[in-house]
């Protein structure tokens, strides 16, 4: 499995980069307004610091719009993926760009009907959100296996990537389901690698160290 970092921070994209595990990330405009930085200058950064799929949303309603900003953020790097929103202009949009050969990450999908059509339209990769799901009392991983036996059914070459993970145990669902890419907020990204008997027994190894040391 892939795993994205969600984030437009340059520094905790430069930080999880450091670990040698990340294969991507996913920005949209409401983390970039966090950053109080330049759209495209921050998109071209992120680009030289990960050497892999970036997502830059389109922030238009109509498909002439989505279509023209989609020609503008491919031109900006080879790793740009545009992100556009699931509605029929979306649609419409990305019928369009992907026989262009523009890479595409159809967002805001939250039922397998949405991943089906943005499949037959060319998306590159779709975006199920299921913890929005979970918190409107809804089962989020299960679109994910839903979506993963959809495409397997009918050989689609387009990528699952789950989204508005909660938890670490979400990559694990997903990683079970067939996903094929996750991508974590930072406070998520930062607790994968932790468990409390993994420090335990660190302490014990060193104090053990340690004290054979004195003797």
């Amino acid at each position: 499995m892939k795993l994205f970092l969600d984030s437009a921070n340059l520094a905790h994209i430069r930080e999880i980069a450091s670990w040698g595990v990340l294969d991507g990330v996913t920005t949209n405009p409401t983390l970039v307004a966090k950053e109080g930085r330049d759209f495209k200058e921050t998109i071209l950064e992120i680009c030289t610091i990960v050497n892999g799929p970036i997502s830059a949303e389109v922030v238009s309603t109509d498909a002439a719009g989505m279509v023209k900003e989609a020609h503008e953020y491919a031109a900006w790097h080879k790793n740009v993926y545009v992100k556009l929103p699931m509605t029929t202009e979306g649609l419409k949009a990305l019928s369009q760009v992907s026989k262009q050969g523009i890479k595409t990450n159809v967002t805001l999908i939250f039922q397998p009907n949405q991943a089906l059509l943005a499949a037959k339209a060319g998306a590159s990769i779709v975006s199920p959100f299921i913890g929005r799901l979970d918190d409107i009392s809804q089962i989020g991983m299960e679109i994910i296996r839903t979506i993963a036996t959809i495409y397997k059914n009918y050989g689609f070459k387009t990528e699952i990537l789950v989204a508005s993970v909660r938890d670490p145990n979400h990559v694990v669902e997903a990683a079970v389901a067939g996903a094929h890419i996750s991508t974590l907020p930072y406070d998520v990204f930062k607790k994968l690698p932790n468990h409390p008997l993994t420090d335990i027994g660190l302490k014990k190894f060193l104090d053990d160290w340690n004290a054979a040391k004195k003797k």
